[in-house]
């Protein structure tokens, strides 16, 4: 990917934030997760001068962080870049993180192949003894897909860039993603360990075209018990993944008093 895309899509990150972080405020942090699926772009994330996220890979999952509500100033480098050799690709002083929200923050692509951001609201609603929770996210360069399980689809006409919730019982799913209506595979099987009082989180991002689409998986658990849960991610980064949700976690303002929502802003 070109350095004037990166530098686009990091641009209608800051401006989304700006524009929807007053939306929301409540007591406590927020918890949020970032998934980066634009392929091919590497990123450096540095807050008030210093560098604390280099080398913000795709494919990457963030654990879940808990922030603060407050301010932060972000500068966003072309990776490889410093303030010393550079101009930032983006500057925003005075970002608000947002307090209250359950959340996951996906840099992804478009059906079309464009870059977008999407806020994803995660249900933390308690489950049924014995239930636990699958979400399937559309989240790839690729059209309508069909989920199935056990060669059988149990979510049909998925678009990008939205979700599907099942509560099922608990237990191991296999499962594969194939184009809607068809029997072509496209990713998988996987095989899911969906344990009691979670939630699983299946991301599908990447491109077809460019034969490079993959999953992502998230999971929250304590839904048996405690409606807040205790938010655990894969393939998870060190806290300094806060500094990126900073740049991006004003879209949070998609979080309407318990609704799961889905935000999307293109770029």
């Amino acid at each position: 990917m070109r350095r004037t895309t990166t530098i686009a899509l990091l641009a209608g990150l800051a401006s989304t934030a700006f524009v929807a972080a007053p939306a929301l405020a409540a007591d406590g942090d927020a918890t949020v997760s970032v998934l980066h699926g634009v392929p091919g772009l590497t990123v450096d994330v540095y807050v008030n001068g210093a560098e604390t996220i280099p080398d913000f890979k795709p494919g990457t999952l963030t654990d879940p962080l808990m922030l603060p509500a407050g301010s932060y100033d972000i500068a966003v480098y072309a990776d490889g870049d410093t303030p010393d050799s550079a101009e930032p690709a983006l500057s925003a002083d005075g970002l608000e993180v947002p307090a209250g929200a359950n959340l996951t923050l996906a840099a992804h692509l478009a059906e079309d192949g464009t870059p977008m951001l999407s806020a994803f609201v995660n249900d933390i609603s308690q489950t049924a003894p014995g239930e636990a929770r699958l979400t399937v996210r559309h989240a790839a360069a690729a059209p309508a897909v069909d989920v199935r399980a056990g060669e059988t689809p149990v979510i049909e006409g998925l678009t990008n860039p939205n979700e599907k919730v099942l509560n099922l019982p608990a237990g191991m799913v296999s499962a594969d993603v194939v184009l809607a209506g068809t029997d072509t595979v496209v990713l998988g099987p996987a095989d899911l360990d969906l344990k009691e009082g979670t939630n699983t989180i299946v991301y599908a991002w990447g491109s077809a075209a460019d034969e490079n689409l993959d999953l992502a998986v998230q999971t929250i658990s304590g839904l048996h018990s405690n409606p807040e849960g205790v938010p655990t991610g894969q393939g998870g980064l060190v806290d300094n993944g806060a500094l990126l949700v900073l740049a991006m976690a004003g879209v949070a303002g998609a979080v309407i008093a318990g609704r799961r929502v889905v935000r999307s802003e293109r770029v």
